[in-house]
């Protein structure tokens, strides 16, 4: 199974989340390393996209708001340099729909950060 091409990927996730230098849990230093800036977020959204086109769902877990998945593999960078990651979806109990949660180091296959 695959995330469908119709699945949400929130601007706000990306610019307000991802990209943001935060104290805890900061993913924007690591995003950067392969050219993902606040100044660029249409290409991180592209590349999570083309992660998810050409890569396996894997079924993690599910609860109240709906079933939880995995895509696990590598974003394609901007600076020659791919970076290992889990992303996360959820297919909405709601009504039906997937939508992108957050995305974090692969720290098995990664040493980065």
């Amino acid at each position: 199974m695959k995330i469908p091409p119709d699945a949400i990927i929130a601007d706000e996730k990306i610019t307000r989340y991802l990209l943001v230098p935060r104290e805890q849990d900061d993913k924007s230093k690591f995003l950067a390393l392969a050219g993902f800036t606040q100044e660029n977020p249409e290409l991180l959204k592209a590349a999570i996209r083309q992660l998810v086109d050409s890569t396996a769902t894997i079924q993690d877990r599910d609860n109240e708001y709906g079933v939880f998945y995995r895509v696990t593999g590598e974003l394609i960078g901007l600076k020659g340099r791919n970076l290992a990651v889990i992303t996360v979806w959820l297919q909405r109990a709601v009504d039906g729909k997937f939508q992108f949660i957050t995305l974090k180091p692969n720290k098995e296959s990664s040493d980065e950060l």
